[in-house]
């Protein structure tokens, strides 16, 4: 018979493994949404926040293929799948950085304006009270585990927010000023946390996780 520790070990387990796929999901239509509105509004900031969230659609298969690791054997290497999805993650990020970065002076370069910035203003503040409700639920369940892991990976969803404030930023002074040049500077704004994310993503595939460390998730988590 299990004892009480192991129940509600069994249970935190399933409320990570949950708060994955949660995550792959939300992000797979937060994705779609963005680029859509991105594209037909011309907005620039809107459709590299849509190509991030594909990006962390890819992160989150390697933190769910973590969770069951962990779940069946806490001490077991990560898997040659988390290896090659942390890769990808972190080449994808560069890419979005490049892309971004290319299309954010040519922009400024020819004063283009975007449509409208309005769907970046709902998307952003939806993304900002799921992401803060996903960061929560990590936190508790890393800590009911102790799990340094699941904690890292709630700090790292810390950036989503991050990079949702530029989305809201950029969308809201553009709204209500029509300055063409903020949506390339909020592009930018998201060129700095892509790479630092692609960067995280191959240290975290060569087994280096000072970035997501128990003591700064912890730092940063409050109480």
């Amino acid at each position: 018979m299990n004892s009480p520790a192991q129940i509600d070990d069994h249970k935190y387990w399933r409320y990570a493994l949950w708060l994955a796929l949660f995550t792959i999901f939300y992000n797979f239509a937060e994705g779609l949404i963005s680029i859509y509105f991105g594209v037909q509004d011309e907005a620039l900031t809107l459709f590299g926040f849509g190509i991030d969230s594909f990006i962390e659609v890819m992160s989150g298969l390697g933190v769910l293929t973590m969770v069951i690791r962990i779940r069946r054997s806490p001490e077991a290497p990560r898997s040659t799948f988390e290896q090659t999805a942390l890769r990808i993650t972190g080449a994808s990020f560069y890419l979005l950085a490049a892309g971004l970065g290319a299309t954010a002076l040519y922009n400024l370069f020819t004063a283009h304006k975007p449509e409208t910035t309005l769907p970046g203003l709902v998307i952003s503040i939806v993304s900002i009270a799921a992401m803060w409700l996903l960061v929560r639920g990590k936190r508790n369940v890393g800590r009911a585990l102790d799990s340094s892991p699941i904690l890292a990976d709630a700090n790292c969803t810390m950036v989503c927010i991050y990079m949702s404030v530029v989305l809201l930023v950029s969308s809201l002074i553009y709204q209500f000023t029509g300055i063409g040049f903020v949506d390339s500077l909020g592009a930018l704004g998201l060129i700095y946390f892509s790479i630092k994310e692609g960067k995280e993503a191959f240290e975290k595939a060569a087994g280096i996780d000072h970035c997501c460390c128990v003591e700064k998730c912890q730092g940063k988590g409050g109480s």
